[in-house]
């Protein structure tokens, strides 16, 4: 055990604290999530799935957000590492100015032509008349949004991560409480249905946003950030940043994308299909956070040892961040195939849709070990190491050559049940398992991405 396990203090006083504050965050905001399924599937099933289409297309933009913020934190870490702040304060100033830019873009995209976006994922009209009037509001969250997730990201860098805690806190709270009054007309409010829970998501975000701001500018004594800084032009890391997020922003489109194409192969199966993939990605999410906030936590910890220049200490740490990825996945599949009924008779839904949901997430539990493996190892160990390109050549090589096209044949050609078609969308993660650990304890993938 001594020789998986490393002994060494500082990493598991960089890792865990890092791992517990964002995975409280991820909770938080997967509660929130779970609360909109739950009261929309309560509403009417068709606004279930209208909502889980438009949550689709903001999955894009999120995956692309996320890219940009990453690119932020594998520099940022690294810099932190060698306890220098300003190139961190300059290269943030840029994230967020590509993030505004992609979510103007996507705000453009969906104002100006929503329901022909939404007629890609579904033939279903019910469900796109009802996305359709969900995303009149949500797109205006989506410039919001995209400012709000790159800077929450990017202070993980100086392992800052608890304000992102405080911000979901009072997410779930004014989300949650707005969706019971606009969603079902109660305490004197209008009836508005799938509108009214767009209306909570885009007030919830504006008070998201006023959080990390005035963290930002006022309360943060690491960064102390000038609201002249934050908002600049300064080129200056521009080179070193596009080197490091490009590759981390394509990897995450595509992965959006491809996603988006998933749903579309199950929305013109039936729109059961589409609310059963809805419950049981809520519930997966819901089980695997803590396997999603390894990556994160582990981006951090690798790159601020690289940056340090404590190489010696990267095998000992990326052997034991392998061996806590393995027993997650193991506790979470575990879990997600012992709980599958309790958490789906939550959704008042069909009998076709929650049967449907429960075979998905039978699939799931299997899944997940690899998930919570192969995810974190490419994106969190590699990433975090300086090789971001490899995460991008992975995912696009399984995606697009595998799991898309074998998919598509399933549902249209063969035409086989859901569950069988859903099995191909989630064999990814169990293959690439093999060239993760492969790669990764090969130790091909440091790099050095500060400057001397």
């Amino acid at each position: 055990m001594t020789k998986i396990f490393t002994r060494d203090k500082t990493f598991y006083r960089v890792f865990f604290p890092l791992v517990l504050t964002i995975t409280a965050q991820t909770v938080i905001a997967l509660a929130v999530n779970l609360a909109d399924n739950v009261m929309l599937g309560a509403y009417s099933e068709t606004s279930l799935a209208g909502a889980a289409l438009v949550n689709q297309l903001q999955f894009i933009l999120q995956q692309i957000v996320s890219g940009v913020g990453a690119g932020v934190v594998v520099i940022g870490s690294q810099y932190w590492g060698k306890n220098e702040a300003d190139p961190i304060k300059r290269v943030m100033s840029l994230g967020l100015k590509f993030a505004l830019m992609f979510g103007v873009i996507f705000w453009a995209v969906t104002f100006f032509a929503p329901r022909q976006i939404l007629w890609l994922l579904t033939s279903d009209i019910s469900v796109i008349d009802a996305a359709a009037e969900y995303m009149r509001v949500m797109c205006w969250t989506y410039i919001i949004f995209a400012a709000t997730n790159v800077l929450t990201l990017s202070l993980q860098s100086v392992r800052s991560a608890m304000i992102g805690t405080v911000m979901s806190v009072v997410t779930l709270f004014v989300n949650v409480t707005l969706n019971y009054m606009l969603i079902f007309g109660n305490f004197g409010m209008p009836r508005l249905g799938i509108t009214g829970a767009a209306i909570a998501t885009l007030i919830s975000r504006i008070l998201e946003l006023a959080t990390i701001v005035i963290y930002i500018l006022l309360i943060d004594k690491k960064l102390r950030f000038k609201l002249n800084e934050l908002l600049r032009f300064d080129f200056t890391y521009l080179k070193d940043y596009l080197r490091a997020a490009v590759p981390l922003v394509l990897s995450g489109a595509q992965w959006g994308v491809a996603q988006a194409a998933q749903i579309a192969i199950l929305g013109h199966i039936s729109g059961e299909a589409i609310a059963a993939n809805s419950i049981a990605v809520i519930i997966f999410e819901l089980f695997c956070m803590l396997g999603f906030s390894c990556s994160s936590a582990a981006s951090v910890t690798i790159g601020n040892t690289v940056g340090s220049g404590r190489l010696d200490a990267i095998k000992p740490y990326s052997r034991t961040l392998q061996a806590i990825f393995l027993v997650i996945g193991l506790v979470s599949g575990a879990g997600i195939f012992i709980f599958k009924e309790t958490f789906v008779s939550l959704f008042e839904v069909s009998p076709e849709t929650s049967a449907l949901a429960i075979q998905f997430l039978i699939v799931l539990a299997v899944t997940t070990v690899g998930t919570c493996y192969e995810y974190p190892v490419e994106s969190g160990i590699i990433g975090g190491g300086g090789n971001t390109k490899y995460a991008g050549i992975v995912d696009i090589t399984f995606m697009w050559i595998f799991t898309l096209p074998v998919s598509a044949l399933s549902a249209f050609v063969w035409e086989l049940p859901p569950v069988v078609t859903f099995c191909f969308l989630k064999a990814d993660q169990i293959l690439k398992c093999i060239p993760n650990a492969i790669y990764c304890n090969s130790y091909k993938w440091v790099r050095k991405l500060t400057r001397d």
